[in-house]
């Protein structure tokens, strides 16, 4: 079909249906929109709540590179063409988003691979708000998973343990990044934390609120490195970890589904 009779038949299909959307505005109007939403009584027996855990993707969003990864082009437009149509380009690691085992393996699964039923998850909050607070490279460690299991108990099995850093209220400022000319300085998950989760949990993914599962100023990626290549995968940039109990939450992760990537921007929301 010609690009022409395509828009002719969106624009008589718009106008065909601008009375039923007048009716419907209201229905629209009365649903209350915020981070946190009602569920349905059917979606999940024992949540009450969702809760938003994915910051908003735009250019200016903070990179672990320092430069813009992320653009938007409009090809078509509502004035002239009676529809909307962006065309973006992303870096895969870009915003809230995962990292699949490929990226640091040479050939582990990709994110398109990753099992659906690991990504639905037990959220495990660890807090280090307050350490971060006073100390920008401060690393989650095994003293802090074992204060949390002694606190809250044993890490369920296909879990994801999370690093709340308090570090996602920095996120549209030069804090976030916190370069200082020659190293970045955020949170992260120490290799020693890495290494207990994977000798000790049936854990199948970690998340930071930060720009990287290890620490700012590490040279050597090395939780990176002890984590995904196991088959596990990890989440950068949560949001609204503040927002969420310890434990008993459900984190449920929109992963993308690109063949052979190495991770991409995902949705992420927790049941709670």
């Amino acid at each position: 079909m010609c690009d022409i009779c395509v828009m002719n038949a969106v624009k008589d299909k718009m106008m065909s249906r601008r009375h039923f959307f007048k009716n419907t505005a209201a229905i629209g109007a009365a649903v209350t929109v915020g981070s946190t939403l009602s569920v349905p009584a059917a979606m999940a027996d024992g949540h009450g709540a969702i809760e938003d855990m994915t910051h908003t993707l735009h250019e200016d969003f903070p990179t672990y590179f320092g430069e813009s990864q992320f653009s938007m082009t409009q090809k078509f437009n509502y004035a002239e063409h009676f529809f909307n149509l962006f065309e973006y380009n992303v870096n895969e690691h870009t915003g809230t988003h995962i990292d699949a085992p490929l990226h640091f393996s040479e050939d582990g699964t990709s994110v398109d691979e990753i099992p659906v039923a690991n990504l639905f998850a037990p959220l495990c909050v660890i807090d280090i708000a307050a350490r971060a607070e006073k100390d920008a490279d401060a690393q989650l460690t095994p003293e802090d998973l074992k204060a949390w299991i002694s606190a809250n108990g044993e890490i369920p099995d296909n879990a994801c343990v999370a690093m709340h850093s308090g570090w996602g209220k920095k996120v549209n400022t030069d804090g976030y990044r916190n370069y200082d000319g020659e190293k970045q300085h955020y949170p992260g998950f120490h290799v020693d934390a890495v290494t207990m989760l994977l000798e000790e949990t049936g854990a199948n993914s970690i998340a930071v609120d930060t720009l990287s599962l290890d620490h700012g100023p590490s040279a050597d990626f090395a939780s990176h490195y002890a984590w995904l290549p196991t088959g596990r995968f990890g989440i950068e940039n949560l949001a609204n970890l503040d927002k969420v109990p310890v434990k008993g939450a459900t984190l449920v992760v929109g992963a993308p589904k690109h063949k052979g990537g190495t991770g991409g921007p995902a949705r992420i929301f927790a049941m709670i």
